[in-house]
């Protein structure tokens, strides 16, 4: 997935290899990457500015059949869990909620998407996608902090340090991260980090098939579950699209 040396804007501190392009704060990042993705190429982020939600999108440029390129989003997501972890107070549980969910202490904050050109076939490797992030900084709902536990936001939960601008520069660098080491140690590298990010439960073990459906094997039974993920990717269940956000 080879990103092309672009020009930094000063602002924020990302990884020489993206370009940043801010929009409003009524701006949508995801629908705005996807509509500048053939023209502007591989290392553009898109970045909304808001104080209450870190939204950004980045494009990129795969290398594989569309089936296999999807994994891209257990990429992002670890990249996101990641740069959580950086600005979090010790023992604050970070996990994905399979698989584009982020909970900080079992309250869901926000997650990732994944986008790519309609009419591409499985078997094509398509000219870009977009995986799109949403993160809570600070709650704006009526609800009393802490009387809705499935829910939260960052400053909620003792970070300190991680306005929207933050949370993308971490984001940016340790994507890249996980993308050399998709690179040089095959998938299986970052299919680990994902699912060691997953909720535990005893007596599981998962793994990632080749198109980026969850496989489930169950101690004592033959029978391996399948996750498709394809499904789940057109309607992500921590998105709100009457709220624009994360569901309060």
């Amino acid at each position: 997935m080879p990103l092309e040396p672009r020009a930094l804007t000063p602002e924020l501190t990302l990884p020489p290899l993206f370009t940043l392009v801010r929009l409003r704060e009524l701006g949508d990042a995801f629908a705005h990457a996807q509509s500048i993705a053939a023209e502007q190429g591989a290392g553009t982020l898109v970045y909304v500015g808001r104080f209450d939600l870190a939204e950004f999108a980045m494009v990129l440029e795969p290398d594989e059949p569309l089936r296999k390129a999807r994994r891209t989003l257990y990429a992002g997501m670890t990249a996101l869990a990641d740069a959580l972890a950086v600005h979090a107070q010790p023992e604050t549980a970070i996990t994905i909620d399979w698989p584009d969910s982020i909970s900080v202490n079992a309250g869901l904050v926000g997650g990732g998407r994944l986008a790519w050109p309609q009419g591409v076939k499985e078997d094509e490797t398509p000219p870009w996608l977009v995986f799109g992030a949403m993160i809570r900084t600070v709650s704006v709902s009526a609800i009393e902090p802490g009387l809705n536990p499935l829910v939260t936001a960052l400053e909620e939960e003792g970070f300190t340090d991680a306005m929207s601008d933050k949370v993308l520069e971490s984001f940016a660098r340790h994507f890249m991260v996980a993308v050399d080491s998709w690179q040089e140690k095959g998938f299986g590298a970052v299919a680990q980090s994902y699912l060691e990010r997953l909720p535990r439960e005893s007596g599981l073990r998962r793994d990632i098939d080749d198109n980026g459906d969850l496989l489930v094997r169950r101690m004592g039974k033959a029978k391996v579950e399948r996750k498709q993920l394809l499904p789940r990717l057109a309607a992500p269940a921590w998105y709100d699209p009457a709220r624009r956000g994360p569901r309060a």
